[in-house]
């Protein structure tokens, strides 16, 4: 990995580095990133903060909650704040970088557990200081790979690429998880977004494995019934089901909703590209916001990771104004996004909800350094 920074240019040595990360909207297609599908994702105005100094061993303190992570090596023993800064140390040190130890602090403004990843945007922020005060800077394609597999392979999250690359890209991107993963970033012409938070708490790391293992068993029998070679879930060729709806039906439940879940959403999210990507952008707008809602609708109904409370604050923010608004996250908990057509209809959705909490947010960069 040649040292360069995300504009490519070279990076020397510093004593004390900052970098921040924010959290992200899980816009569109969501629960589909570790199917190798694309997906899409917002990065909003809330933030994680690392502060790095150099030091003889690794200490970081969150300015949160106040705990206290000192360690010599890195020894994964569950996925407390400390494993998480131990996967990064791993997962930078595995790509041949040498981490000699490092002081510091954490801050984040990202809800934990909200469907807002806020483990990805701690983990950008991490591994990106850490690279900067080793010398080793890199592009945002190595930041949020190294922090994928922080969490995938070190802390055996089974998450997908979303949330990492959402968070070290930030904006509006389209996230093409299958290596190599390409992103492609879209403007966001109009529409402002209102977040819920329900005040329900859920864990990625209890949801994926139960939809994933349900996937597998569906396209064991699928690779059979069509003949066709593929892993598992994660590699399988989806498209090819599109014209082969018979042998879906043939699946038993809930496995046929799961995989008539995994088509729609990908047809909804391509409908809702081709609307981003038009001239008119009221219509797109418009357009868009139904979409939300027919994938909320699907990860209600065939997907089976709603809840009434995040059925309610959909509907609320539809009655309040907004175009469209639907689940972010893992589900089961967490936040509800919102499309509005403007700040002050945005302000209205908020008031007129039931959140337990809520935020007007702007879209921002992704990873960035310093203040």
């Amino acid at each position: 990995m040649a040292p360069h920074d995300s504009g490519g240019g070279v990076v020397g040595v510093e004593a004390l580095v900052k970098a921040s990360a924010p959290g992200r909207l899980d816009f569109l297609n969501t629960h589909q990133d570790y199917k190798g599908l694309p997906v899409v994702s917002v990065a909003v105005d809330l933030r994680t903060t690392v502060t790095l100094r150099r030091g003889e061993e690794f200490e970081i303190t969150s300015l949160n909650t106040g705990e206290r992570c000192h360690f010599s090596k890195p020894l994964i023993e569950g996925r407390s704040f400390c494993d998480y800064v131990k996967a990064a140390v791993i997962s930078v040190e595995r790509e041949g970088v040498v981490l000699r130890g490092f002081s510091g602090e954490l801050y984040s403004d990202i809800p934990i557990g909200a469907g807002m990843a806020s483990s990805a945007a701690m983990l950008v922020a991490l591994v990106g200081a850490m690279l900067r005060l080793a010398g080793r800077g890199a592009d945002l394609y190595t930041v949020a790979e190294l922090a994928y597999r922080a969490e995938r392979e070190v802390l055996g999250v089974p998450c997908g690429r979303l949330d990492q690359y959402g968070s070290a890209f930030g904006k509006v991107a389209v996230i093409y998880p299958k290596p190599p993963v390409r992103v492609e970033r879209l403007e966001m012409r109009g529409g402002v977004f209102v977040v819920l938070d329900s005040g329900i708490r859920h864990s990625t790391a209890e949801i994926h494995p139960k939809r994933q293992a349900e996937l597998q068993e569906a396209v064991e029998i699928l690779r059979e019934a069509l003949g066709v070679e593929s892993e598992g879930y994660w590699d399988f060729p989806w498209e090819v089901l599109e014209a082969r709806r018979d042998v879906v039906e043939t699946l038993p439940q809930p496995l046929r909703d799961r995989v008539l879940f995994t088509l729609e959403m990908q047809k909804s999210t391509e409908r809702a590209l081709a609307y981003l990507r038009g001239a008119d952008v009221d219509k797109a707008l418009r357009e868009v916001g139904r979409e939300m809602l027919y994938q909320h609708h699907l990860l209600s109904r065939l997907y089976e990771v709603s809840l009434p409370k995040l059925d309610q604050l959909v509907e609320e923010a539809v009655a309040a104004g907004a175009y469209g608004a639907k689940l972010s996250g893992a589900g089961l908990g967490g936040v509800v996004i919102a499309l509005a057509p403007n700040r002050e209809v945005a302000e209205r959705v908020g008031q007129l909800s039931s959140a337990e909490r809520w935020w007007v947010v702007e879209i921002v960069e992704g990873l960035r350094y310093g203040d």
